[in-house]
């Protein structure tokens, strides 16, 4: 219900496809998840698995408008693996994070944004940005294309991702270590 209910309009018919995407993205990474944990240790893992749906959900929340089911699918089932390894490599170099947020929200949340440069398909997003505005397609002169990524023809997408998910980083270690350096240093 939050990717459909926080669509931006629901008169272009986008709902539907948005939540049709985010089901299958939280299906498809709870089964990665499962499947890989099962293979890796020779029993399924319910806590991983937990947080292989929560991964996919995540994951697909920036791209889940601009997607095809298939593109969903295959987003989701690679954050499904993403956060188990991410997890993992948290809890090798301690860092306390006892439930997996910083692998469910932080890691597959950047999978997700990087995702939209990489699965979106074009149907949607005409002239957000600027972004198809100009785009001119066959014989019939300029018309609208939508956010398009990598794996359909246009880099530039996900280079502004890729631009989005360091700025990001950037903010969060650089304000979240000053206001953390701050508190260790109260010693309250």
């Amino acid at each position: 219900g939050f990717n459909a209910g926080s669509s931006l309009a629901g008169s272009d018919g986008r709902i539907g496809i948005v939540a049709v995407n985010t089901m299958l993205a939280g299906m498809s990474a709870t089964l990665s998840g499962v499947l890989y944990m099962w293979r890796k240790t020779g029993k399924p893992d319910p806590t991983m698995m937990c947080n292989s749906m929560l991964a996919g959900l995540v994951a697909i929340t920036a791209p889940c408008a601009f997607v095809s089911p298939v593109g969903a699918f295959i987003i989701g089932a690679i954050a499904g693996v993403v956060v188990i390894w991410a997890v993992l490599f948290f809890d090798r170099v301690k860092i306390d994070d006892p439930v997996g947020a910083i692998s469910v929200h932080g890691v597959c949340g950047l999978w997700g944004v990087l995702a939209v440069g990489l699965f979106s398909d074009g149907t949607y997003g005409q002239g957000w940005n600027g972004v198809g505005a100009s785009e001119y397609l066959g014989t019939s002169g300029a018309t609208l294309k939508g956010v398009t990524g990598l794996f359909y023809g246009d880099a530039s997408q996900l280079i502004a991702q890729l631009l989005e998910g360091v700025s990001g980083i950037l903010w969060n270690v650089v304000v979240g270590g000053a206001v953390f350096w701050e508190i260790g240093r109260a010693h309250v």
